[in-house]
């Protein structure tokens, strides 16, 4: 199984956040990709600098045959057809999707990168993907939809359940689920 994190905040050529997440299962069943399970929309608010606006949050579990880095370009271009997106890091974006977890693949996460990651530092990044997702483990936007799609998900570096990660974090208020869209 393969799992995938999709956000937005500005409308795009694809509507409006909300429009847009819903629309990137569609567009992702067209390029070849099977969506097993899509969880429901949630509203979240923003991280980092500028956490002003609210996004729309969801994580699909699908299958494909691409490999790990040709499935990220494919997400990448997807993107891109969805609308603009900020120079800033964490900045306002029209679609952002993300490979959480490739078939429990580890990917760029080099030994210091596991210790990092358990001591609750997120991984450093030498290549365009890092598998599993480096920052999952500190996300409420991801993982609350995550227990939706796949509540005994393990982290493949960590070893914890999506339900033993969010239990860490819950009250965590950077990227905090706002409510239930859809």
């Amino acid at each position: 199984m393969i799992i995938l994190g999709l956000g937005a905040s500005e409308p795009g050529k694809w509507g409006t956040p909300a429009q847009t997440v819903a629309r990137c299962a569609e567009e992702l069943s067209r390029h070849g990709i099977r969506v097993l399970r899509p969880s429901r929309l949630f509203e979240t608010a923003g991280v980092g600098p500028g956490r002003e606006s609210t996004y729309v949050n969801a994580v699909v579990a699908v299958d494909c045959h691409l490999p790990p880095l040709a499935l990220w370009r494919l997400l990448k271009r997807l993107e891109r057809s969805a609308g603009p997106r900020s120079a800033m890091p964490w900045g306002p974006r029209a679609l952002d999707i993300d490979i959480l977890d490739y078939k429990g693949l580890v990917l760029g996460w080099p030994q210091a990168g596991r210790r990092r990651a358990r001591r609750g530092i997120p991984a450093l990044r030498s290549l365009p993907v890092t598998l599993p997702h480096p920052a999952i483990q500190f996300r409420p936007f991801v993982l609350v939809p995550l227990l939706d799609v796949a509540p005994s998900w393990r982290h493949p570096v960590l070893g914890h359940s999506a339900r033993e990660l969010w239990g860490r974090i819950a009250r965590r208020r950077e990227g905090r689920v706002l409510r239930a869209l859809a």
